[in-house]
């Protein structure tokens, strides 16, 4: 059953950074959430805070009643499991076929032998191509990875996490270095999976339009504080100079017109 995420003043300073800074927040079972800000406001920390890549220096977070920041050893395992994380570098290994990435995916389901030696079962491998599949990657199944374009390798990315069968799927900058179609393939391809599957998804995104465009709520932070929670039509112009601030903006403004705009899903 589906789940809230709870996260309770949680901060993570580094050094003399505070990079969150006592954020309070509760994402519903079934939300797709985009986190924007400018670069350094937190964005990142908070995703890796969730996922336990890193501890948070004060603060709880907590999923379906269960403390997350005290999970240890198999417990943490399970979490990062149920947790899935897509990041911008990808994280796939380059000489190995596509499927056999998805697969990696299952690893946690697997004892360290059979980790090891890269075994999977039958259904396993069913299960791997129908996440291909719903990403449109299956003519693409036995081709190293390393030969793919960015916007594969990212859906590819994708179909790994969705074989970890999980309960929150997390992706940080997902489409910061693809160009406008691959980056339009890519949201699909995640907001599919949210209202199929009722998967909870937060995403970090660098374009207002791409949040606007497939985010049920918006975040944005600042500073690593949350500055705005509210929906698309929430955050108007006067919001967002507010966000970004007056040379943040104009930056924005810039990246935005050298690039085309991501397309609007029907």
């Amino acid at each position: 059953m589906a789940a809230t995420l709870t996260l309770t003043k949680v901060s993570k300073v580094f050094a003399e950074t505070k990079a969150v800074d006592t954020v309070s927040l509760d994402i519903e079972p079934g939300q797709f959430v985009g986190v924007i800000g400018r670069s350094g406001a937190g964005k990142s920390t908070m995703l890796r805070l969730i996922n336990r890549l890193i501890d948070p220096t004060t603060g709880s977070i907590s999923f379906d009643g269960v403390e997350i920041t005290s999970l240890r050893g198999k417990a943490l395992r399970d979490w990062r499991r149920d947790c899935a994380m897509i990041f911008q570098q990808f994280n796939l290994v380059d000489r190995l076929d596509v499927l056999t990435n998805v697969l990696i995916g299952r690893l946690a389901e697997h004892g360290f032998l059979s980790s090891m030696a890269m075994q999977f079962s039958d259904e396993e491998r069913t299960m791997a191509l129908q996440a291909l599949d719903r990403l449109d990657l299956v003519p693409q199944a036995l081709q190293r990875a390393g030969t793919l374009s960015g916007g594969q390798q990212q859906r590819a990315a994708i179909a790994k996490a969705l074989v970890q069968q999980p309960k929150i799927m997390l992706a940080d900058e997902p489409i910061a270095s693809l160009d406008p179609a691959n980056a339009t393939l890519v949201m699909d391809g995640l907001k599919q999976i949210n209202k199929e599957d009722g998967l909870t998804v937060l995403v970090n995104l660098h374009t207002l339009d791409t949040a606007r465009a497939y985010c049920d709520r918006i975040i944005a932070m600042r500073a690593g504080r949350v500055f705005f929670d509210g929906t698309a039509a929430q955050l108007t112009d006067d919001v967002v100079r507010d966000i970004y601030g007056t040379q943040g903006l104009r930056e924005f403004n810039e990246a935005v017109t050298s690039t085309q705009s991501i397309a609007v899903p029907a």
